[in-house]
């Protein structure tokens, strides 16, 4: 079945997230709304309220790719990562607080984020290119969160949630490629120095490089191809680990150095995510 943003399913199923997102108060799932399994429909809702954020004055600062991790594939019934939009009002500075109400239901996980000096616009990428095309990588905390009551989701609801995006945060000393082996990089994320999650590099698709050069090859396809100056989240390289108010977590990746992400106290408020 093909669906646009047009499509009356698709036009509930962004009004029911939307809403939540303005409202700050969860919603049921929308795969009650869609074709079943369609993952075409689900991104017509994420385009839809994609463009109803620039809309609002929201500028896209670069994308982020999920369900990098083989384990939370096949527990969603997939064989494929998935992707969503960064946007300005969504980055927040390394250690600067995070209101407590600004995602909801936040989650964390550590990532390597590469920022892009060129464009990547050929049909088929390769590593090499995605390489040529990088300025330099960061460590990135990304703050997902779910607009569906209870993370009750499918493939098809986080897709239709821009790929439960919330907010992100990354570090602030650049490093360039040449200096790294982001496949055997090994990463671990605190609360107050206890480890909550730990991983590597071989753990985002076998090398944080391969998911990126998969949402370049995805985003020429849409026509909206990957440009010079966008910030790419390439996914986690440990579990997801909860949060609480108050919380600071940090992140430590080999080579690239720490970020922190802190959590506002319980009833702080920020605009919604």
């Amino acid at each position: 079945m093909t669906t646009t943003p047009a499509d009356p399913a698709v036009t509930a199923a962004a009004e029911r997230l939307g809403l939540a997102r303005r409202t700050g108060v969860p919603c049921d799932p929308v795969r009650d709304l869609l074709p079943p399994g369609d993952l075409d429909a689900a991104y017509a809702v994420q385009s839809l309220l994609t463009e109803r954020r620039l809309a609002e004055g929201r500028r896209i600062t670069g994308w982020k790719v999920g369900l990098t991790s083989l384990a939370v594939q096949r527990q969603l019934g997939v064989d494929t990562p998935d992707f969503g939009a960064l946007f300005d009002d969504t980055a927040v500075p390394d250690g600067a607080e995070l209101p407590w109400d600004a995602v909801l239901q936040p989650k964390a996980e550590a990532e390597v984020a590469l920022v892009l000096e060129h464009d990547l616009r050929h049909e088929r990428h390769t590593v090499a290119d995605v390489i040529r095309a990088t300025a330099f990588a960061l460590p990135a905390v990304e703050v997902v969160g779910s607009r569906i009551r209870d993370w009750d989701i499918t493939a098809v609801d986080t897709v239709a949630d821009n790929a439960s995006s919330g907010a992100y945060v990354l570090g602030t000393r650049p490093v360039l490629l040449r200096e790294l082996d982001l496949r055997t990089a090994g990463m671990v994320l605190e609360r107050r120095g206890e480890p909550v999650s730990t991983g590597a590099g071989v753990a985002c698709l076998g090398n944080p490089l391969h998911a990126a050069v998969w949402l370049a090859d995805t985003l020429v396809r849409l026509g909206r191809p990957l440009r010079a100056g966008d910030t790419v989240l390439t996914g986690a390289l440990g579990p997801m680990t909860a949060v609480a108010p108050g919380d600071v977590l940090e992140a430590r990746i080999d080579g690239l150095g720490s970020v922190r992400a802190a959590f506002g106290a319980a009833g702080t408020e920020g605009e919604a995510r």
